[in-house]
């Protein structure tokens, strides 16, 4: 996936237990989402990617709606709804064949019309095909052919996946934008538009310190060394919200989209606090997109230093991230600027490592020499017995072992041969796939 052909966003809305992360887990295949019969359970927002029939699309798996309620978690739920909506491609309602036409939903119906975006009504726990005619009521609520399904067993799923999938093939192709686009991304507060700010040199963004003053991703452009940049500005809401929670929601969607779009992220953590469990959700977020990033420690001038402060705190982050401890570290402050251009010059630097391109006999010289030294071990009696590589992508690079038991290969040995790669060749915060594929 290249930055300029956006992943579609998919919202999936309804009342309270109509079963929207049932739908949402068999959606992408797993049981990701908190199901019990209990309304309101799903209060954390959550996403997932979907493939279906050569399509991908972002799926959102939003809590119960309850128009005018006072409950704060009910009006968390509607607030963050309406953000989904908002922000969504298209939009999957989700009504209950069993209880049949409700108030709520006729009242979901309305606002989802004022939308103006592609609505597709489900009408779920339509488990047989004597109750496929349960459908029929919902005609009333003017949105369209409702579609019967059965989110707990798949029935009709697929076909309702086809017409979900059907209207993003006819969406028309971005050209393709050959700036590179460097996206901004981190938990609110952290001093996202400030260092947007300090690196145009002129105060563009607004920036306070309620957290999510930012609602928009605003294109910024920042000519580096005569080169045009594209930097794109992520965060949350543009006024305080009542509700912390719906201030992550929109904050994390932002992100979401940001990486889609761009080349590669500058992942903003707040020296001051250190690596929390927001971070991290960030930095799993960028890995998932398969993402190139750096990572820039704003907020340099708050932290009390000695001889190896920067090198502790470079450790302590390697530490908390794991397996994800290949990205790039600056410490920079926006208030005074002090090493903001060291963020652009390592996201340029960044994205010349992911478009290399290593020759097939170079990889074969380095790397068989190590799988030599270090075989693969299989379970079972098999033996694995890699016979070369090649390098079959870039930008994020992707390289192919040919095998004879490619599907006996562990993920422990997957780790190993990255680990190789990037010993030899470097790959400095750049995600590196390994498939194995049968000689």
């Amino acid at each position: 996936m290249t930055a300029q052909t956006a992943i579609p966003i998919v919202a999936i809305v309804g009342r309270p237990n109509v079963g929207k992360s049932t739908l949402f887990n068999r959606f992408i295949g797993e049981r990701e989402a908190i199901v019990f019969d209990t309304p309101g359970v799903t209060r954390d927002r959550k996403y997932g990617t979907v493939e279906w029939a050569g399509s991908t699309f972002t799926v959102i798996d939003t809590g119960g709606y309850v128009p005018r309620s006072e409950d704060v978690f009910e009006q968390a739920i509607r607030e963050q709804a309406h953000f989904a909506i908002e922000e969504a491609d298209a939009v999957v309602f989700l009504v209950d064949a069993i209880d049949g036409l409700n108030p709520l939903d006729k009242e979901l119906a309305d606002i989802l019309r004022m939308s103006r975006k592609p609505i597709h009504v489900a009408v779920n726990k339509v488990d047989g095909a004597k109750r496929d005619q349960d459908d029929a009521e919902f005609f009333a609520l003017g949105l369209g052919k409702p579609h019967p399904i059965a989110a707990l067993g798949g029935r009709q799923v697929g076909d309702f996946l086809d017409v979900i999938t059907n209207g993003f093939s006819r969406r028309p192709r971005i050209p393709k934008d050959r700036r590179l686009k460097i996206a901004i991304v981190g938990k609110p507060n952290v001093g996202k538009s400030s260092v947007v700010n300090a690196l145009l040199g002129v105060k563009r963004q607004v920036v306070t310190d309620v957290p999510g003053t930012t609602r928009d991703p605003v294109d910024a452009i920042l000519t580096y060394e005569g080169e045009e940049i594209v930097l794109v500005d992520t965060a949350g809401l543009r006024k305080r919200s009542k509700i912390v929670e719906s201030i992550e929601f929109y904050s994390a969607l932002r992100t979401l989209k940001a990486l889609e779009r761009c080349d590669v992220a500058v992942i903003l953590l707040d020296a001051s606090e250190g690596v929390d469990k927001q971070d991290v959700h960030i930095v799993d977020a960028v890995v998932e997109h398969r993402r190139s990033a750096v990572i820039a420690v704003n907020k340099w001038d708050l932290v009390d230093k000695e001889t190896n402060t920067a090198l502790q705190y470079e450790r302590a982050i390697r530490d908390r991230l794991g397996l994800h401890e290949h990205f790039p570290i600056v410490f920079v402050s926006a208030l005074t600027r002090q090493r903001v251009a060291k963020i652009v010059e390592l996201a340029k630097e960044v994205d010349v490592e992911q478009r290399r391109k290593i020759t097939t006999s170079k990889l074969n010289r380095i790397l068989m020499a190590d799988i030599e030294q270090t075989p693969p071990s299989a379970k079972g009696p098999k033996e694995i017995r890699i016979k070369y590589v090649t390098q079959v992508r870039s930008a994020p690079p992707l390289f192919a072992f040919f095998c004879n038991e490619p599907t006996l290969v562990q993920e422990n040995y997957r780790r190993f041969l990255e680990n190789r790669i990037r010993h030899h060749f470097g790959f400095a915060g750049v995600p590196i796939g390994i498939a194995f594929k049968a000689k």
